[in-house]
């Protein structure tokens, strides 16, 4: 009798406990709501060191922000030392003295602090309510000229020896250079673009140029005459959005991008004619009075070029050109690589931009229209041209910027020849000397290098085993050959910062499930000091869980997939929750965090409202793993990641009870907006709803450059020799018949990346399928819809709430969730 009691009482117990399993899960705006951007600006502060390097030096300060304020340090690598740059309460006492606004240590607002030549003093400035009068020049550019006072702004030098403030007068800050103002390397004269063309000035006109730039006064030289409107030598770039031609935007300086000789003596840059190209166009209905029309050119794939990038030197004393004789495939592009920055790109704070190369040689790429041919090309200033390295493949190749070493005699190559990315020693002439690094990982950029010790330094991923393949480290290897030695340990992501000379780095490292730090390493791989640890103190009082890393299978049942999965913070195992994929299919990425992030807005938050939120990668996703990869979907854009993503939510459906492979959504962003909705069109049985942003639903009229470069373009070449291009590709338009679950498809009107086309047609594609579905026009928004993405986060919400919970808030007006965060205006 006891047994069977006992039975029964289990047997109720396990009723109870079914029914409790099955209980309905009710959106919870409130928990989402607690974690969104405006909040978490309370909750999250600093999370990485940025180093500022005083003077090209390896000593560096930085700024960190915790719960108790904002503090300056001090770093000098070579001492070991971290010290604050100054006292904050006393600090703060010294500018309320001056600016007359009460400040505390917690609360102090520099701005633009910068060191002093001799590294003695710092200047900053902060923010007052005073009242001041705008200066003649800011009062004749009002187009409301009552409006004529501004909050002052004080100016203030800070000695850090004698803990000593002053207030500097106005014309002791320098004023900043014009955008457009790029210096020769002797600095006395400035080069810019005006009315399609080049222009330069001397130093007196330009300081007249900063005080108005509408001086009668000002003498301007011009240097070519020939340059029109989409055939410009600057100014004018095509895929820049412009109103025509405006005389008022005809007449502004420009900035223009040339690249000087070590001597000055030349300088080269291209130009190419686009007047051919069809322009496309956005309304703006919300801008002004009458809705405004922009005008832009814009290639879409597989479309005729029918002229060629030129690539022109200028001799500097005659400020005469040449073409410059490049050319080798039909519609190539060029590129020329600019040297790295360093402290001899400065005389004195004048930037000079130079060419990677000598006084008598400069490099450049040029790579095929359909990218499976690219050179890399050594020319001279006297026109002649010697190809250097000659990449090919039957996919598209990616390339990167040679490493020149050894006083420029050999250089460091990266290629994906042997199907990941590594590095090759060659000699200056081309020849190869040795491969340098090998295996199954991806070296990513070059960090530095020695000349004494013949080392350099690198960053890459996938070579420490039992770690995320993704997880980025800092290597060093020698020229001689060997094996990359690590310098950063940690199962972490590693972002690095360098210093000029190479000696030094600082690691900011993280997991997506660990709170960030940040240390300071010498280039020998040795532990200077810890730097910092990122303060989440309030972000996990307020209910924070750090999601979860996993791994799967791809559909081939072989490849490793790498995701995150996100659960509400008050998750219950007991309850079965529905699952939605935030997507996006690459190829450039994959939208998958790796560090600790802010990224809470579509995924963590999107979790809160009552569902299992996972992001995982895909084939053909990210180019940092093996060029198999990446490349996956070369020939497939449309499909490719789709099986990944649904096999991904079944494996993990079946390890964890708690997820409703029954009830999936998916939903992302541009690429993802592509890729949610051909989900639901290629399975239409397995995902249930989607909400699809800004999505290229038809990639052949996306540009030309991302379309032609992931899918791949067919070049043909006729018996005359002629090459014309075609172009192919899969469209969301096409399967519109097969929509069986919820579809909310959102645009921006005026997005000028990926047009509203590509949205308006799908959405007549499924009218014309008789298909039920929601459409969101965001006025006045572009490919990241602006100051409505708020708007859209709740209206996504909403979507999934309403038909994977059945449970929303659909049948309210107001959204009070974004109005409890807006203060009330009358």
């Amino acid at each position: 009798m006891r047994k069977l009691c006992t039975f029964l009482l289990t047997g109720l117990c396990f009723i109870a406990s079914a029914q409790e399993s099955g209980k309905k899960i009710k959106a919870n705006y409130d928990l989402a709501a607690k974690f969104s951007p405006a909040k978490l600006q309370t909750m999250i502060f600093s999370t990485d060191v940025k180093p500022s390097w005083i003077n090209h030096s390896d000593r560096f300060w930085y700024e960190y922000r915790t719960s108790a304020g904002k503090n300056w340090y001090l770093v000098d690598p070579r001492t070991k030392t971290k010290k604050l740059l100054f006292d904050n309460a006393d600090l703060a006492a010294k500018v309320t003295k001056i600016v007359k606004n009460p400040f505390d240590a917690q609360h102090l607002p520099l701005e633009n602090l910068e060191f002093t030549d001799d590294e003695k003093k710092i200047r900053f400035e902060v923010r007052s309510t005073k009242d001041t009068l705008k200066s003649k020049e800011e009062r004749e550019k009002l187009k409301n000229k009552s409006d004529s006072l501004k909050k002052k702004v004080y100016y203030l030098e800070y000695d850090l020896g004698t803990r000593e403030l002053k207030e500097l007068k106005e014309d002791a800050k320098e004023k900043k250079l014009p955008n457009w103002a790029g210096f020769s390397p002797d600095t006395t004269r400035v080069f810019f673009a005006k009315n399609y063309n080049l222009f330069w000035m001397d130093r007196e006109n330009l300081e007249k140029a900063r005080k108005d730039e509408n001086d009668s006064t000002i003498v301007e030289h011009q240097i070519t005459t020939d340059g029109v409107q989409y055939y410009a030598w600057g100014g004018d770039q095509y895929s820049t959005t412009t109103g025509g031609e405006d005389d008022d935007e005809r007449k502004k300086r420009h900035p223009v991008r040339l690249l000087w000789s070590p001597d000055g003596q030349h300088f080269v840059l291209t130009r190419k004619d686009n007047r051919h190209l069809s322009p496309l166009w956005v309304i703006n209905h919300v801008g002004l009075k009458r809705p405004t029309l922009e005008t832009y050119k814009y290639l879409m794939p597989g479309e005729t070029d029918s002229t060629e990038v030129e690539l022109h030197i200028f001799e500097t004393k005659s400020l005469t050109s040449r073409q410059l004789p490049v050319a080798a495939f039909k519609n190539q592009t060029v590129g020329i690589y600019g040297k790295d920055v360093d402290k001899s790109s400065y005389k004195g704070k004048r930037f000079i931009s130079y060419w990677l190369g000598n006084n008598d040689e400069f490099y450049i790429s040029r790579s095929s229209r359909d990218l499976k041919r690219i050179d890399l090309v050594a020319v001279r200033v006297n026109g002649e041209t010697k190809t250097l390295v000659e990449e090919r493949s039957n996919v598209y190749l990616d390339v990167k910027k040679p490493y020149f070493i050894n006083n420029g005699n050999q250089f460091i190559h990266w290629s994906q020849r042997d199907g990941w990315g590594h590095f090759y020693l060659y000699d200056k002439d081309g020849t190869l000397v040795r491969q340098l690094t090998q295996g199954e990982y991806n070296c990513n950029d070059i960090t530095g290098y020695n000349q004494a010790t013949q080392r350099f330094t690198f960053t890459a991923n996938g070579k420490e085993r039992d770690e995320d393949p993704y997880y980025v480290h800092h290597y060093s290897l020698s020229v001689s050959g060997g094996e990359p030695r690590l310098l950063n340990k940690g199962n972490f992501d590693h972002q690095i910062e360098v210093s000029e000379s190479g000696d030094y780095f600082v690691d900011n490292y993280s997991r997506v499930n660990t709170a960030p730090a940040s240390a300071l390493y010498s280039t020998s791989g040795q532990l200077i000091m810890k730097l910092e640890d990122a303060d989440l103190s309030q972000l996990l009082a307020a209910g924070y869980k750090f999601p979860e890393p996993f791994k799967v299978k791809a559909g081939d049942g072989i490849t490793d997939l790498y995701g995150v999965m996100y659960k509400p913070f008050d998750f219950d195992s007991t309850r079965v929750y529905p699952l939605i994929e935030y997507v996006y299919p690459g190829p450039q990425t994959e939208a998958v965090n790796k560090s600790f992030g802010r990224s809470m807005d579509r995924i963590d938050r999107l979790a809160q409202m009552g569902f299992i939120v996972i992001t995982v990668g895909n084939r053909g996703g990210h180019p940092a793993r093996s060029k198999w990869y990446h490349t996956y979907g070369y020939g497939n854009l449309r499909d490719y990641g789709l099986e990944d993503k649904k096999v991904a939510a079944e494996q993990l459906a079946s390890k964890h009870p708690f997820i409703d492979v029954n009830r999936v959504g998916i939903t992302g962003h541009s690429g993802g907006g592509f890729m949610s909705t051909a989900a639901m069109l290629v399975y239409p049985d397995f995902f249930k709803v989607a909400v699809s942003g800004a999505g290229n639903h038809e990639n052949n009229i996306y540009n030309r450059w991302w379309s032609e470069r992931h899918h791949g373009v067919l070049e043909k070449v006729n018996s005359k020799g002629d090459t014309t291009f075609s172009y192919q590709i899969e469209r969301n338009t096409e399967l519109a018949k097969n929509l069986k679950g919820k579809l909310l498809i959102a645009t921006g009107d005026i997005d000028n990346n990926v047009h509203p086309a590509n949205s308006i047609r799908m959405v007549e594609a499924l009218i014309k399928a008789n298909k039920r579905f929601d459409f969101l026009l965001l006025p006045g928004q572009r490919h990241a819809f602006g100051n409505m993405t708020e708007y859209f986060f709740w209206k996504m919400a909403d979507y999934f709430s309403e038909h994977l919970l059945n449970s929303s808030k659909t049948n309210e007006v107001d959204i009070t969730e974004i109005n409890r965060e807006t203060p009330l205006k009358k």
